[in-house]
């Protein structure tokens, strides 16, 4: 049965994805990269997550009157659907801001940025729009372009939003109030709130390369559903394979360079169905250990924004690729961090009975 779901939902996806991409591409739904690095993507359609919901979808009909299925799926509409307005909203330009190339002979500094000679960035900051004045003046910076800055949600607006989909699946009652192993009776909400908004924002945060996040998701579910099955838990592998297959189907033309986008319709509908997976399936330590690498990204993010810590640029896959690291390279990293941790823990868990 598990091979089927697999099956299902990889094939499923695979054809959608086909169909979406081009309905996306007639309806002009395409990507305006505000990373100045980015630029070569413009035009690549985005909002691809439909594709992998339509699978996911598909895959459950299949499945109906499996309650772990049925649930993660609705979860994974619900976010889906918020992703989809995000997206929308998105289509339209903020503003455009100035894209400065660095003609010094030694490196300047503008906003938080260090520019090395010859290398260019984004003027984003109210102090790096203060610093280009001067830069001008003296001649050490020029402008070679301008992108845009989308409209969205500001971070609390979206917190928000990503709390009400985690309202979702309390009102189903089907989460229970028992937590890795305690019974926090009403205490577990503010726990599965917590998971699911946290989930959404890891996932989010880590899709800005081709390939990155749906790779991650492929290999975690994966990883996932492998423990469960490990641990005689079928119904609670069921959900991880089905989107471990959607995001493999999917990394098909996601992977670099992609040729359609997953947006945050895809971002929000991932880490929304999988954190509910790993709530309903009582595998939560399990399941977050598998996201080590996002996780870690998330918190060097929050460290940055505090001021504890410095970055070129946020988060920290752009920086690599700022500081020299190309693309592929990022994504082949995280990808096969992530499939070591994953090993590693099914190993310390399972055999060394963790």
């Amino acid at each position: 049965m598990e091979i089927i779901i697999f099956i299902i939902a990889f094939v499923s996806t695979l054809l959608f994805t086909i169909f979406v991409r081009k309905a996306l591409k007639f309806a002009e739904i395409t990507d305006n990269p505000t990373i100045s690095e980015h630029r070569h993507k413009a035009g690549t359609p985005t909002m691809g997550g439909l594709a992998i919901l339509l699978g996911i979808l598909l895959t459950t009909c299949f499945y109906f009157t499996n309650k772990n299925m049925i649930i993660t799926t609705m979860m994974m509409m619900a976010g889906g659907l918020f992703g989809i307005m995000d997206d929308l909203i998105g289509l339209k330009p903020k503003e455009f801001q100035k894209v400065v190339k660095n003609i010094y002979s030694d490196s300047v500094y503008i906003g938080k940025l260090t520019l090395k000679v010859g290398e260019e960035a984004r003027v984003a900051t109210a102090k790096a729009k203060r610093d280009l004045k001067k830069l001008l003046a003296e001649g050490k910076v020029e402008i070679i372009g301008k992108v845009p800055v989308k409209k969205g949600a500001k971070e609390r607006q979206k917190i928000f939003v990503h709390f009400v989909i985690s309202l979702f699946l309390i009102a189903t009652g089907a989460a229970g109030s028992t937590i890795l192993g305690f019974n926090l009776g009403i205490f577990a909400i503010p726990v599965i709130i917590f998971g699911i908004i946290g989930s959404i924002n890891v996932v989010n945060l880590i899709d800005g390369m081709d390939g990155l996040a749906p790779g991650i998701l492929a290999i975690a579910s994966a990883a996932s559903a492998i423990f469960s099955i490990l641990n005689g838990n079928i119904n609670a592998s069921l959900p991880f394979i089905a989107i471990s297959g959607a995001c493999f189907a999917f990394l098909i033309f996601n992977r670099y360079p992609a040729t359609i986008i997953m947006g945050d319709t895809g971002s929000i509908a991932l880490g929304a169905g999988y954190a509910t997976a790993a709530i309903l399936g009582n595998i939560i330590l399990f399941s977050m250990v598998a996201l080590t690498v996002p996780i870690i990204s998330v918190m060097i993010s929050l460290l940055y924004r505090l001021g504890i810590i410095k970055l070129a640029v946020e988060p920290l896959h752009h920086t690599l690729h700022y500081r020299g690291l190309s693309e592929r390279k990022i994504t082949f990293i995280y990808w096969m961090i992530t499939l070591v941790v994953s090993i590693a823990t099914i190993y310390l868990f399972k055999v060394l009975s963790l």
